[in-house]
């Protein structure tokens, strides 16, 4: 078997787990725009969204567990969640330093979106837990780093050499804006309070506002509080990481993909 085919495979009731969840996460980052109220109407923040996305990730996780990780799979998954958690532990944001990401993308890479969206998740969990780090903000971060993940496990397969590893950076930049977007996104609504009639220059939410005009505003929130800095030195520390990194650990995780992924050939054995 080729080394392309040595993701971890999923089911059509897995994908179709991951593809709700996802849809389910993603309106939970942007309810708030999509709420037709009186301007100046308070929006509190969602506790109950809060709760129901750890539920969700759990079910994903329990669903992708059953349907393709195997134990040895699932050893290589806690190695991997501890060298993430540890990574982060040692690089924690620090001007947008991040050592978290470029891994989550090569180990999507190598084992498929399902593997990918599950490191996410107990990559980010693991990490709150040694950083003391769990929040309100926890599950979003989970979430959006399950996306990370899920998202590398996508790319083009048939790249290989210097083509995997610039798709992999561009991907690298991609996702590092993408995730400080998201993640300003859900806090962005209830972050600078109730937005005031009269004050043209403020970059608070205004509930019931068009969706366009919201939109806008959040464009120059995020422009100014994040994608100058934070995420364009994300961006920068992805691919770096990948460019000098990426060829050595995508072929170890090849070889770890090799020895763990069980395939149909041994049930085949005749039986004497």
């Amino acid at each position: 078997m080729s080394a392309t085919s040595r993701a971890v495979p999923l089911s059509r009731r897995s994908a179709a787990v991951l593809g709700l969840a996802s849809l389910a996460g993603l309106m939970m980052l942007v309810w708030p725009l999509l709420l037709r109220v009186p301007e100046g109407t308070r929006v509190d923040p969602p506790f109950l969204f809060l709760v129901l996305l750890p539920v969700i990730v759990a079910v994903v996780l329990a669903e992708v567990s059953e349907g393709g990780l195997d134990p040895r799979v699932l050893a290589i998954l806690g190695v991997l969640s501890a060298v993430n958690a540890l990574a982060r532990a040692l690089s924690p944001g620090l001007a947008g330093v991040e050592l978290v990401f470029f891994l989550l993308v090569l180990a999507g890479r190598v084992f498929g979106p399902g593997f990918g969206f599950v490191l996410g998740c107990t990559s980010l969990f693991a990490s709150a837990l040694m950083t003391a780090g769990v929040g309100p903000w926890l599950p979003y971060q989970m979430l959006v780093s399950a996306w990370v993940g899920m998202g590398a496990g996508l790319l083009p397969r048939r790249l290989r050499g210097r083509a995997e590893i610039a798709a992999l950076a561009v991907y690298g930049v991609v996702a590092a804006y993408l995730f400080g977007m998201l993640m300003n996104l859900s806090s962005w609504p209830f972050l600078l309070g109730v937005y005031v009639p009269g004050h043209e220059s403020s970059l608070a939410f205004v509930p019931g506002a068009p969706l366009g005009d919201n939109l806008r505003t959040f464009g120059v929130y995020t422009l100014l509080t994040s994608t100058g800095g934070w995420d364009t030195i994300r961006a920068v520390t992805n691919v770096v990481a990948i460019v000098v990194l990426g060829p050595t650990v995508l072929s170890t995780l090849r070889r770890a993909s090799r020895r763990a992924l069980v395939t149909g050939e041994i049930a085949a054995r005749p039986v004497l």
